[in-house]
């Protein structure tokens, strides 16, 4: 996939311009129809004062395809800079939109295009998919997110990152990357690929790919309507072709609007990290954002405290920044972390373990043993396997397991859906009489319930 316009519009260390300041319109064709030599000659304007020579000397325009009025100029920028080659990209695409003739024009990038084989198409081609959630914004959820990513991938995992928060998609801007995004031959957009991986590590490397919004756009603000972000949101969950990612890491916007509503609806989400200061006001809007994953069948993993306190340069103390307690402790869920304001986490993220902060890999770190806490099912022999069977075969299987135990045994039942009717079904079998005491029904994910009960004497 390239776009007509470049993905995002950072500066640039150095400036490429035309000669004269402005884009020439390199004549046209006797019949007002626009050419590959008019187009070559608007080009030829663009310089780059460092190199002393335009594009077209300095080989970086591999191609110039003219078709009736639509023009595509296929260049190498993969030597540039991102900030660098975004700033060559718009001044070409400026000339090239000046030549008379020319209805559309793009710059293509070639030379550095993604490898597009064997590639898995949608989020959920990734093993698990881990969501960063907020209730309000400014908290510090995209980098929570791109630290949790990067964690990951430090720690040998194959990860993506999606930024799915399209209004403030800043995960680009935190990686240090843009685009063009490719596409692969049926047209799904690639991610784009960040560098910085411990190659040389004893552990088996990792890699980081992310994807988002802010990498298809320019820098305008985003004025998407619901039904638009909607639809431009579950065409990138299901369209993004991944490179065998073990996980993907959801950055979601603050709130419980559309599209977490959209996240929920079309993405099995393994689990969500929740992040929030330790204010009582933010505090108080996680609790009504924690209810709606967990009505969801969303596991939540924890919660990051974030920007709690600093440490003075000059005394070495920490200074609490929100004052009244701890909050946070009241809420019904783990601890993940706590992650104090400093500047290693506003610098821009690596993938690697020896560039990122101690506070982002133990985050990685606790966040996937939570995970694996939750999914993680270890079913006794004893116990009375429901899962995957027909209403009859479970009937038949308690009947039978309940009925051949002694006094006093424990009753355990594991079933992918609520067992408490199993209850109900016990007394049938007792013929009124209490046949087991202490019952309990507890939900270990949403795929897993355990009913626990003592046989009564």
């Amino acid at each position: 996939m390239t776009d007509e316009t470049p993905a995002t519009e950072q500066e640039s260390s150095r400036e490429v311009t035309t000669d004269d300041g402005t884009a020439t319109d390199g004549g046209a064709a006797a019949d007002g129809s626009v050419t590959t030599d008019d187009v070559e000659a608007a080009l030829r304007q663009v310089r780059d004062p460092e190199a002393e020579v335009h594009v077209i000397e300095a080989g970086l325009i591999e191609n110039i395809h003219v078709t009736d009025g639509r023009v595509t100029v296929e260049a190498d920028l993969q030597d540039f800079p991102p900030g660098e080659a975004e700033a060559v990209t718009k001044t070409m695409m400026r000339a090239v939109n000046d030549v008379p003739g020319v209805e559309r024009a793009h710059v293509e990038h070639v030379g550095s295009v993604p490898d597009t084989t064997d590639r898995d198409v949608g989020v959920e081609a990734a093993n698990r998919v881990i969501a960063v959630a907020s209730a309000k914004g400014g908290v510090g959820k995209t980098t929570v997110a791109t630290a949790l990513a990067c964690g990951l991938a430090a720690d040998g995992r194959d990860v993506g990152l999606f930024d799915a928060d399209i209004h403030g998609p800043n995960v680009p801007e935190l990686l240090s990357i843009s685009g063009p995004v490719h596409s692969d031959e049926d047209g799904n957009p690639i991610p784009v690929a960040v560098d910085g991986t411990d190659e040389d590590s004893d552990a088996d490397a990792g890699s980081l790919e992310a994807m988002s919004v802010g990498l298809l756009s320019s820098s305008a603000p985003l004025a998407w309507r619901g039904a638009m972000a909607h639809d431009a949101l579950s065409e990138l969950f299901e369209e993004t072709a991944w490179d065998d990612p073990d996980t993907v890491v959801l950055d979601l916007p603050p709130g419980t609007g559309d599209v977490a509503l959209t996240t929920l609806q079309e993405v099995q989400v393994d689990g969500v990290v929740f992040v929030t200061t330790p204010f009582h006001a933010a505090v108080s809007d996680t609790v009504r954002s924690l209810q709606l994953f967990e009505e969801n069948d969303v596991p939540v993993l924890g919660i990051v405290s974030n920007m709690g306190e600093f440490v003075c340069d000059e005394c070495g103390a920490a200074h609490d920044l929100f004052d009244g307690g701890d909050p946070i402790a009241a809420l019904d869920a783990p601890r993940l972390a706590d992650v104090p304001f400093t500047d290693d986490l506003q610098s821009t993220f690596r993938p690697s373990a020896a560039a990122l902060p101690a506070h982002a890999r133990d985050l990685a770190t606790a966040a996937a043993e939570r995970l694996d806490e939750i999914w993680s099912v270890e079913v006794p022999d004893h116990a009375v396997d429901l899962r995957g069977l027909s209403p009859e075969e479970r009937r038949e299987r308690v009947r039978d397991s309940f009925t051949s135990m002694d006094p006093g045994a424990e009753f355990l039942v594991v079933s992918d859906r609520d067992p408490s009717p199993v209850r109900g079904y016990l007394d049938e079998l007792a013929d009124g009489n209490a046949p087991v005491d202490d019952a309990a029904v507890k939900r270990h994910n949403p795929e897993t319930w355990f009913f626990r009960a003592t046989v009564a004497a």
